[in-house]
């Protein structure tokens, strides 16, 4: 596919692993159509040796849900596809199957822009185990990435200590989708404004960027170039002052603010993308001021993050704004989440019992939590979380502020304060039910979230672990599940 072509929605439904659709086909021809089953998708370890995750990506799911579908031309690709032993690898009967397929499924959610905590399910989707397998991979694609970015650009706007951070990701990006969920995710999570043009009209995003070295290079002098930017964009000025040396660059941008002051104008800022940012900051604030021009606000770029940038504070820099590319963009030091999607239930009909089903493992932090979960988070009087039990009310022993670790079953604790349902049913039978937040409710969501999360859990070096674990009748459950699965009994 060229880079001109457009995809359509529905190409959603092979935005997917072989798999998938090897999977679909089996259950399909076992006569398991009818069978039902319950995902969880969740995440084993905080990103970035943190305390916490952003929930993000979730806005999107019931769109994804609501286009799952096979078109002629899906259809007639999956037709062609050839297994390694010869012959056709879909069969005619299943791909008549596919051609009218419609996903059934019901989803529960974290809200998106809320804490997610390693273990507990951050969606779950129920409906006909056809439907649920072939939804795997797209919805962790979809959540994956933009859980892991927006985790990122909240560590960001956390070191900014409120200064204004831009998203300058987009060249350096996975790609034009990798970009524009770069530019969704870390709006969300805080950041101001994205240099993302087509993230700005697609989402609302507010757009921000002036000129790069080239416009300075383009002309004789770096005065000549400043000056032209100047008459093209006076209520859009920034200057770009490193193209040559930096302390030139002041003062040519000292001469053009003045030139700007006399036509009614004022130089908006200045920007610095190399050197030793806190002491080049410096001084430009410090000849500014002296030349009475108190206004011009300095924003710096090149390579920054979360340590940098509280490192640039820490030294009393003069910074009012921060552009973060590369390092928000690719997630650096850590490009993938980890998210996995696993099933916890099945039954044959839609109105029998669910059968928890576990994964043992030969490692045990991969052993996974059976049955139909929900999540109790408790907040303190000041709304504050204060620690979340996982539910299978199925089992529940009732009432019960006590929880036990998901990975040792010798340590458990009592959760202070009130607790609230977390998950929200955002898909019923394949169709929303309701819009989805707007991503100003979820930005703003974010930001209540983690002003009340405790600041030892928001710290960057060794956070304090926030209490996630299991009530304690599903722990009792999830031990026994476990001990007749390791004697070989299974399910019966």
């Amino acid at each position: 596919m060229s880079l001109t072509d457009k995809t359509k929605p529905t190409d959603v439904s092979l935005n997917t692993d072989l798999y998938e659709l090897t999977m679909a086909q089996g259950f399909w021809e076992s006569g398991m159509v009818d069978a039902q089953a319950n995902f969880n998708a969740f995440f084993r370890d905080n990103p970035f040796g943190g305390g916490f995750a952003i929930a993000c990506g979730i806005g999107q799911v019931p769109e994804l849900v609501e286009n799952f579908r096979f078109d002629d031309e899906d259809i007639a690709y999956l037709s062609s596809l050839k297994a390694p032993g010869g012959g056709a690898m879909f069969k005619q009967g299943f791909l008549d199957y596919l051609r009218d397929f419609r996903m059934h499924v019901d989803v529960w959610a974290i809200p998106e822009g809320d804490i997610a905590f390693p273990r507990e399910p951050m969606i779950r989707v129920q409906g006909p185990v056809i439907d649920c397998q072939l939804l795997e991979t797209a919805l962790l694609n979809l959540v994956n990435f933009q859980t892991l970015v927006a985790t990122k650009a909240a560590r960001v706007v956390r070191a900014a200590e409120g200064r204004p951070v831009s998203d300058f990701g987009l060249r350096r990006a996975q790609g034009p989708d990798g970009g524009l969920a770069v530019a969704r995710a870390s709006y969300i999570a805080g950041c101001s404004s994205t240099s993302n043009i087509l993230a700005g009209k697609l989402y609302g995003i507010p757009v921000f960027g002036t000129h790069a070295h080239s416009w300075v290079m383009a002309f004789p002098t770096e005065l000549d170039a400043f000056r032209a930017f100047a008459k093209s964009s006076p209520k859009n000025c920034c200057l770009l002052l490193d193209t040559y040396d930096v302390y030139q660059g002041i003062e040519n941008a000292i001469t053009v603010a003045k030139e700007m002051e006399a036509e009614g104008e004022r130089l908006s800022a200045i920007r610095i993308d190399s050197g030793d940012l806190a002491k080049l900051s410096k001084a430009a604030r410090k000849a500014f001021d002296e030349a009475g021009l108190p206004y011009i606000k300095i924003s710096v770029s090149n390579d920054l993050d979360e340590y940098l940038v509280q490192s640039l504070l820490a030294q009393g820099a003069p910074i009012d704004s921060f552009g973060v590319g590369t390092k928000l963009a690719t997630c650096d030091p850590q490009p993938s989440l980890g998210g996995v999607y696993k099933l916890s239930a099945i039954r044959t009909q839609f109105d029998e019992d669910w059968d928890p089903v576990m994964k043992i493992s030969e490692q045990g932090y991969k052993r996974t939590i059976p049955g139909i979960q929900h999540i109790k988070r408790f907040y303190d009087i000041d709304d504050c979380p204060t620690g979340d039990m996982i539910i299978d009310d199925s089992v529940s022993e009732g009432e019960s502020n006590v929880i036990q670790d998901i990975l040792d079953a010798y340590s458990t604790m009592a959760l202070p304060g009130t607790p609230r349902e977390l998950m929200q049913h955002i898909v019923h039978d394949g169709v929303r039910t309701c819009e989805p937040p707007s991503i100003t409710e979820s930005r703003d969501r974010c930001r209540y979230a983690l002003m009340h999360l405790d600041p030892t859990i928001r710290r960057f070096l060794n956070p304090q672990t926030y209490p996630v674990g299991l009530e304690l009748g599903l722990a009792k459950f999830r031990g026994k599940l476990a001990q007749e699965e390791r004697s070989g009994s299974g399910r019966n």
